[in-house]
């Protein structure tokens, strides 16, 4: 296996889920989830490459769950002028990915090294999770930052007689980030370029609105007469 091929694995199956703040604060913000499920290797032989790397002794190995999304937007149901408003009028949901850990028991103490290492997981993504930390996710495909942590459940099939051997970490990334803000502002500002009313035309329209009623009597009705002074009693 060649250096590429190795990078490819490491990153995409072997530590695809990257902690960040929360619990990561500690190491730059950035904490590989490999730090978690490899606490005693990690340092030691990973980083600095001592070691060969033999990727078939490693605790967990990930991939990417079919439906994941890229794209996803709700369109209104009610008729549109033309298609151009239609297009303008989608409303964005927050994209989500699935990612499936295999861990079977499959080296010497392996069940035991297994509770030990899923209770440690459990409780530090627990800590990340309530300190506000969030998710990258990486895929072939794309890479999802700014996720959210929803669920993490046993999802073992019936293809091995060796209960718990697989886990799915399910992700949602909000539609609250900054650049998402910015665009959203963006689009604002170039509406109301566009003819929405502006601070300056609220003013004039407030004004306008905050004219005298006996002065009202002056504006031409536009068919041909002006209003009644609303001055004069009705009831004399």
């Amino acid at each position: 296996m060649n250096i590429q091929q190795q990078v490819f694995k490491l990153a995409y199956e072997i530590s695809p889920i990257i902690l960040t703040n929360g619990i990561a604060s500690v190491s730059g913000n950035y904490l590989p989830i490999i730090a978690l499920t490899e606490p005693l290797n990690f340092g030691f032989n990973i980083l600095n490459g001592a070691n060969a790397l033999d990727f078939n002794n490693f605790f967990g190995h990930f991939k990417p769950m079919t439906g994941s999304t890229l794209i996803d937007n709700d369109v209104a149901m009610y008729p549109f002028a033309n298609s151009s408003i239609a297009a303008n009028a989608i409303i964005a949901k927050p994209k989500r990915i699935s990612m499936m850990m295999l861990c079977p028991a499959n080296r010497s103490g392996g069940l035991t090294n297994k509770l030990i290492t899923f209770t440690a997981l459990k409780r530090a993504l627990d800590a990340h999770n309530q300190s506000g930390g969030t998710y990258i996710v990486a895929t072939p495909s794309f890479i999802y930052t700014d996720c959210i942590l929803t669920s993490l459940t046993d999802a073992s099939g019936q293809d091995s007689h060796q209960v718990q051997n697989a886990y799915q970490f399910d992700f949602i990334q909000p539609l609250t980030t900054l650049n998402q803000a910015e665009q959203v502002l963006n689009s604002l500002m170039g509406k109301i370029s566009r003819g929405l009313p502006t601070p300056t035309n609220l003013t004039s329209l407030s004004n306008t609105l905050d004219t005298p009623v006996s002065n009202l009597a002056s504006i031409n009705t536009g068919i041909g007469g002006t209003l009644p002074n609303p001055t004069v009693n009705l009831f004399s």
